[in-house]
């Protein structure tokens, strides 16, 4: 295997630091790049020159602060095809306001890519199909977003697989698209424990402004290991 170069190395490294939102020792940094610590101490050093706002010391662990944004000058052909695709992929299925900030950041992201690089992501081979999922419309979707983002109760009817309707009080915390059907993972006051709701099934939907009392993240959690889904 080829040595890798420096600049690589150290974009390599602020994309792991990235990852983690608590400190990562030095150790487990250099492990992961394949470098010894004095070398990786010395990349840390540099980025913090740069600008990076990477908090911690040897022996502590380093951390890169909220706020620091890499500017995308060097994505590879595969990390185009993925960007692009998603992109394609949420302005087919998502919402209007959903599809359009998708279409937008992909926008950004081309007027900055040299030449070379903005010809590959526009003249894109991969292809985003017709879904075959019973989408719930655009303004329901947007609504049960703006819920989540605000962790925002909702009040909904809704009609079960039976026919059978009733009316439910939800903290609304995570929206899953999937081939055949858009799910609603929530807290139900009326059953008090969470449960899964088919968007397609939700007959109204009333947007509260009362803030549910425990936050997204802690449900999404609770729901994960309920599940046995690995956290990210």
């Amino acid at each position: 295997m080829e040595p890798m170069s420096r600049a690589s190395r150290l974009l390599d490294l602020l994309q792991l630091l990235r990852r983690h939102r608590h400190p990562v020792s030095g150790a487990d940094l250099a492990a992961s790049l394949n470098i010894s610590l004095r070398t990786l101490y010395r990349d840390i050093a540099t980025l913090q020159a740069q600008g990076a706002q990477i908090a911690g010391e040897a022996g502590v662990g380093y951390v890169l602060q909220p706020g620091f944004t890499l500017p995308p000058l060097m994505f590879t052909l595969d990390e185009l095809e993925a960007l692009g695709l998603g992109s394609r992929w949420v302005v087919a299925r998502a919402d209007a306001r959903l599809a359009d900030a998708a279409g937008q950041a992909l926008a950004k992201i081309s007027a900055v890519l040299p030449p070379g690089l903005r010809h590959e992501l526009d003249s894109h081979a991969l292809l985003v199909g017709p879904s075959t999922a019973g989408s719930a419309a655009g303004a329901l979707l947007a609504s049960l977003r703006e819920a989540i983002r605000g962790e925002r109760k909702i009040a909904i009817t809704y009609r079960d697989l039976k026919g059978r309707e009733s009316q439910r009080q939800l903290w609304p915390f995570a929206l899953g698209f999937f081939d055949q059907v858009e799910v609603l993972v929530a807290w139900c006051e009326l059953r008090q424990a969470i449960r899964n709701f088919r968007t397609d099934h939700i007959l109204g939907l009333e947007l509260t402004d009362t803030r549910y009392p425990r936050r997204r993240q802690a449900l999404l959690k609770e729901w994960r290991a309920q599940e046995g889904i690995p956290g990210v």
